[in-house]
């Protein structure tokens, strides 16, 4: 099965065996993944209809749900990885869901679109708009982003919040990396990922 590469890097943060709830699982795919090539069970929670189907053709256990009523159906530390790929930034309280993330998991990835990147800080300075990128492809007021961040701020909220950040990666929108993302991730990086956990 053929991986994006956010994916494919995901799923070496992610050790053999494990039990993985995967927050706006999209199709199935990451999760399938993973059963078939690293032994994980676990969950998807997923709101869209099509995607829900698609899951349940790849036997893939799915949970039809909203993320911004939060995980109170979960009890704490029952996975040991929480995933959230490309859908903090349109969560209500991200910061709320964070904190969910970590209770109900030992160690919680995330990825999101950086409004950080150079193209984003072009558009807002020279033309005074809203950017238009190939990571932010929706104009204003038809996005679902409603809490657009940047690496940086990404990263105070999770000292806030006492989460410690085990690993971070960037790429670009086709899930590649380079030297330049590498040396100045928030300008360059045009997704983010993140692996976290609880400091006790």
């Amino acid at each position: 099965m053929e991986l994006r590469t956010d994916l494919a890097l995901i799923s070496e943060w992610i050790t053999e065996n494990s039990h993985v709830l995967d927050l706006g699982c999209g199709d199935g795919t990451l999760l399938a993944h993973l059963r078939d090539s690293r032994s994980v069970t676990g969950y998807g929670l997923e709101i869209d209809d099509d995607n829900i189907i698609s899951c349940i053709k790849t036997g893939i256990n799915v949970i039809h749900t909203d993320l911004n009523q939060g995980l109170s159906d979960f009890n704490d530390n029952s996975f040991d990885y929480v995933v959230m790929t490309q859908a903090i930034q349109t969560i209500l309280h991200p910061d709320e869901l964070l904190k969910e993330m970590l209770r109900v998991g030992t160690q919680g990835i995330v990825t999101f679109p950086n409004f950080g990147h150079w193209r984003a800080r072009f558009s807002l300075f020279f033309d005074g708009i809203m950017p238009i990128s190939r990571a932010l492809p929706s104009k204003w007021y038809e996005t679902v982003n409603i809490h657009l961040c940047t690496l940086r701020d990404f990263e105070e909220l999770c000292y806030e919040l006492d989460i410690e950040i085990l690993q971070r990666a960037v790429v670009d929108t086709k899930h590649r990396t380079s030297w330049s993302m590498r040396l100045l991730p928030n300008i360059f990086g045009e997704i983010a990922i993140y692996r976290l956990r609880k400091i006790a």
